[in-house]
């Protein structure tokens, strides 16, 4: 068993990068394309990830620095550490229920295609780490790998169907169709984020407060095109982490380059997918009669809007001033903050761009996930000793915006916890 998960996890550390491209050139010959016309596919879809991926590199390593310092400048003093999701994927892959997720979750999409009670073939397999940790969160509860593996199912087909919802709003504001998106850190905020944004565009008043990157530019001219929104909003939290003036100049212009770049690394990633994405919808559609079919990817395909990207930017300060004031809040934000825009996508996308509206929401959620975090950092602790990860020094216990702040997760963990109390 040591040896399948080591095996396992050797090929996850392959990343999605390699992953994905892989996925996509099978799929496209199952899915009866010719060999050269699947493997272009694969390596475009590969090409794209990787200058996705260097894209949120820039964004991750300048807001990381940034929020640190930020921090640092506030005094802030709290118990719980958010050691981000890099630490949470670790100890999710540790745990006796890791070896199963990736191939049941295969057989449960299947199913569920076959079934026809999901829309969305998710070829994201190195995101099975979200249903790992929820699986990881239960056997840590019961020490019972088959509660384990049915909470991990439970978030897969959660997460299917909220990918089959909001799959339309990717089509329709994201410009990417025949796509959806399953990762569980995005989906998350979902069921109570879109209700919301509905909410604020009721209320007298706020409903009238509009921003968006098309407006802005209206009024401004070039200055309100997205490479100056982004600088700004870099000049802004460099000024914020009270850096010298090179360095507030420097994230300025990386934040400029994450506006302009991640849009047209998505547009590579569409020109690969399109072809498989037809592909797939002619053959299951033919057999199973199923005549939409979404191609279920990473939720990076998402973040590149510049309304996400500048939402984002703005909540990551307002993050780090909930955390102070925010009675009962133990978790000190640093490890997820640059995850925020994975946050925030399909709030965004709910508000149609409408970065106040999004803000606004987002700061409800982010402020929800604080205590959820919280709640569930004795337990995020307990795990990573376990999986032998390494704590960081001086410090007592562990959570995550990410997961350990997952709103999914958290319910699914609160039914067995009531679960496991009924047959003690």
């Amino acid at each position: 068993m040591q040896g399948f998960i080591d095996g396992l996890q050797a090929f996850l550390d392959l990343g999605p990068t390699v992953i994905l491209p892989v996925a996509i050139f099978l799929l496209g010959l199952f899915f009866r394309q010719k060999v050269g016309k699947a493997l272009r596919s694969g390596l475009t879809i590969g090409v794209a990830f990787v200058g996705i991926f260097l894209v949120v590199d820039v964004l991750v390593n300048n807001l990381g620095p940034a929020a640190k310092a930020m921090v640092d400048r506030l005094g802030v003093e709290l118990n719980v550490i958010d050691v981000g999701w890099p630490a949470a994927a670790t100890i999710s892959w540790a745990t006796p229920v890791a070896a199963f997720v990736i191939p049941l979750g295969l057989v449960v999409n299947v199913l569920m295609l076959v079934t026809k009670t999901t829309k969305t073939m998710n070829v994201d397999i190195w995101n099975f780490w979200h249903y790992s940790f929820m699986g990881a969160t239960v056997y840590a509860l019961s020490d019972s790998i088959i509660q384990g593996l049915i909470a991990a199912v439970l978030f897969q087909i959660v997460c299917l169907k909220i990918a089959d919802w909001t799959a339309p709003m990717l089509e329709n504001y994201f410009d990417l169709p025949g796509v959806s998106v399953a990762t569980g850190s995005t989906v998350s905020y979902a069921p109570l984020g879109i209700p919301l944004v509905k909410l604020v565009q009721k209320i007298p008043g706020i409903n009238k407060l509009h921003a968006d990157p098309e407006t802005i530019q209206k009024r401004f001219g070039v200055f309100g095109e997205s490479i100056f929104i982004g600088l700004v909003l870099g000049l802004a939290l460099g000024i914020l982490a009270g850096y010298s003036v090179g360095d507030v100049i420097d994230i300025g212009i990386s934040m400029a380059a994450v506006m302009v770049l991640m849009p047209r690394m998505v547009k590579i990633l569409m020109e690969g997918l399109m072809p498989v994405s037809e592909s797939a919808r002619e053959f299951l559609q033919k057999r199973f009669g199923n005549k939409d079919i979404y191609i279920g990817l990473d939720a990076a395909v998402a973040i590149g809007h510049p309304a996400v990207i500048a939402t984002a930017l703005i909540l990551v300060p307002i993050t780090v001033v909930l955390a102070i004031i925010l009675p009962g809040n133990s978790l000190l934000p640093f490890g997820d903050l640059a995850t925020i825009p994975f946050i925030v996508a399909f709030i965004v996308g709910a508000a149609r761009g409408n970065i106040i509206h999004s803000v606004i929401v987002g700061t409800v959620l982010i402020a929800i996930s604080l205590y959820i975090a919280t709640d569930l950092a004795v337990l995020h602790t307990e795990m990573a000793k376990d999986a032998e990860f390494n704590m960081p020094e001086d410090t007592s216990l562990i959570s995550s915006i990410d997961q350990g702040g997952n709103m999914i997760n958290y319910v699914i963990y609160k039914v067995f916890h009531w679960f496991n109390l009924l047959i003690s």
